[in-house]
């Protein structure tokens, strides 16, 4: 995919990190638009569909977190990604910006250059969106990687990108344990960094949309699917 052809939503109620950040964004091809507050966000995404959202939290009308959560209710939003920019680095920010469906976590200030790799780092899961070809069953489970769907006992389960690509990573290989580490490499990737919580908050969402059962956690190595 050409970056022409890739739409970035901007959304921040700060007029200069709009310009800043848009102008970067917009000099390295992409399509930039961009929203003042949550309102018009949800608006925007709604009607232009962008392949990436990137959400100031602290905004009026209404914040980046109930953003988020309202965009992740649209069908044809579920797979756009989403990254939230923001001065809030606390633990506890972070926590809620997952649990609304967020896919990542950038922290102000950044330099726009970083910024730039970062966004690239983000839009290069589209390439192995394209490209993958996986469909993968296990019992009553089956993960449809070319389609982001997930079928259990023959209903779908929509669940955010995040939740997907670890789900998919995990059965990937049942009963093999997944270090930490190497979740957070494969799905997150190792230019983004998150907190120590995201894949805990993550296995958490899972269990509750898959069954408790279905994962297993090896206390101080990581966690692995069972069948």
């Amino acid at each position: 995919m050409n970056k022409k052809d890739i739409t970035i939503l901007l959304v921040d109620d700060e007029p200069d990190i709009l310009e800043i950040v848009g102008y970067n964004l917009t000099s390295e091809g992409y399509n930039v638009i961009t929203a003042e507050n949550g309102m018009e966000a949800v608006k925007a995404a709604k009607k232009k569909k962008p392949h990436l959202i990137i959400l100031d939290v602290m905004m009026p009308e209404m914040d980046g977190i109930e953003a988020c959560e309202q965009i992740r209710r649209v069908p044809d939003l579920q797979n756009t990604i989403i990254t939230f920019l923001t001065a809030r680095g606390e633990d506890y920010s972070q926590v809620a910006g997952f649990d609304a469906g967020a896919d990542d976590y950038i922290t102000k200030p950044i330099r726009p250059k970083v910024l730039v790799s970062k966004v690239k780092a983000l839009l290069r899961r589209l390439k192995e969106d394209d490209t993958s070809e996986n469909v993968v069953k296990i019992g009553n489970l089956v993960i449809n990687r070319d389609e982001y769907k997930i079928i259990k006992d023959k209903k779908e389960i929509v669940l955010p990108r995040k939740e997907f690509e670890l789900l998919a990573l995990l059965a990937s290989k049942p009963g093999k344990v997944f270090k930490r580490e190497d979740i957070l490499d494969k799905v997150w990737g190792n230019e983004v960094i998150v907190g120590g919580r995201t894949i805990d908050v993550h296995i958490r969402k899972l269990r509750e949309k898959i069954g408790n059962t279905s994962f297993k956690t090896i206390k101080g190595v990581g966690y692995k699917f069972v069948i």
